[in-house]
This record gives structure tokens, C-alpha cells and sequence, in this order.
């Protein structure tokens, strides 16, 4: 399943990372609100548990999420912006780290670095990559998380192509796909068109 979002807010935020004025401060903080409203959307129905708080009027039994079995996990670089926007919303979830870097020749993605908890069995995992082109460095990860013992991922994304969300489908048709925007296609290089360019170094102003 995939599910776009619909929110004019969302589809406002897209077309300010679209804008080339944007800075990548801007830029980045951007990505951290789009993805607080991203998640909000795929946890609407997460379980929850009775937790007493301390209230204004004394104590209280609220139902809150349980963060402990959540996992998150970006796609380094551009995913990083994603996890600090998340983390505001859930300061407690875990989290775990891949690195991949697409070869610009073949388009193909490369696992060079992996820091994730282990025992991922009883955990939802939150796979985090803003960018899905060809869907190879999304679908790498999630095979990745999968030989490694997870069982529920769910992938947040900013931006893709429908040639990539297909291909993620056909490889983990089990994995739910929540995404901002999914644009017309991709060009003759595999890049998302109209996109927003390259979201790592424009959160990084790496180039």
C-alpha cells in the first residue's frame, strides 16, 4: 500500500523545497516539518498504551503511543533531516543508521556504513530516505532491514516518481509507503522530474 498525501499544507512545504532561493537551513527545517506531518499520517492508528501522567487537576491514565516499539531509521545523508524532525515529535523512539551512496554511472546503491538495535522482530521500523527515484537505494535498505530480523517497515518519504513507488511495491508489496508527493517521472538520468534536485547537498549545501 501507498498513500500520498493530500494535505494542501504538505504540497505547500514540497514547493518550497522546490524553490532554487531556498537555503539549506531553510531547506532543512523544511524536510523536519513535512516529516513531522508524514509520520502523524502513518501512526494514526499505531498502538497505544494506558500511561498516568501528572496533570493540572492531579493524576490522570492517558492513552499514549508506544514509542519503545518504534525504530527509526534514515537513509544517510538526506534521511537525516527526516529523523531530527521525528525525534520532536518522538524523543524516545530508538534509532538505527544506514549509509548508502548512489553510483552516478549505473544508478545503482552501495551499503558503506549500518548502525541498528538489534532485535527488530517485535519493533516497526520507520525507514526514512526523502527522495524515491528508481526505488534501488529504498528497496536495498528494506531488504537490508529485513535480512537483519525486521518484520514491520513502514517507508516515509518526501518526494518520488511512479516508477520508483511500482518497483518498491513489486520487491516488498508488505511494506506501506507513505509519501508527501509523487511526481509526473523520472528523466533520461534517473532523476525526478521536476523534483528538488539533489536533497543531500541541498540540506547540506554540499554543492
Amino acid at each position: 500500500m501507498y498513500k500520498e498525501s493530500t494535505n494542501a499544507v504538505v504540497k505547500h512545504l514540497i514547493n518550497r523545497l522546490r524553490d532554487v532561493r531556498t537555503a539549506s537551513n531553510e531547506f532543512r527545517l523544511t524536510i523536519e516539518e513535512i516529516s513531522r506531518m508524514i509520520v502523524a499520517e502513518a501512526l494514526a492508528d499505531f498502538p497505544t498504551i494506558t500511561t498516568n501522567i501528572n496533570t493540572w487537576q492531579g493524576p490522570l491514565d492517558v492513552e499514549m503511543l508506544e514509542v519503545q516499539k518504534i525504530v527509526l531509521v534514515p537513509i544517510l545523508r538526506a534521511g537525516e533531516p527526516m529523523l531530527t524532525g521525528i525525534l520532536q515529535t518522538l524523543p524516545y523512539a530508538r534509532s538505527g543508521f544506514l549509509a548508502m551512496k548512489r553510483d552516478e554511472q549505473t544508478s545503482l546503491s552501495k551499503l558503506f556504513y549500518e548502525n541498528i538495535p538489534d532485535n527488530l522482530e517485535d519493533k516497526t521500523v520507520l525507514l526514512l530516505d526523502p527522495m524515491v527515484a528508481t526505488g534501488g537505494s529504498l528497496i536495498d535498505g528494506i531488504d537490508y532491514l529485513k535480512d537483519i530480523g525486521a518484520k514491520k517497515i513502514i517507508s516515509l518519504n518526501i518526494l518520488g516518481s511512479p516508477y520508483g513507488i511500482e518497483k518498491v511495491q513489486e520487491a516488498h508489496p508488505d511494506v506501506d509507503i507513505y509519501i508527501a508527493q509523487i511526481d509526473e517521472r523520472l528523466d533520461e538520468n534517473n532523476y525526478i522530474r521536476p523534483g528538488l534536485g539533489d536533497a543531500g547537498d541541498r540540506a547540506f549545501n554540499t554543492k
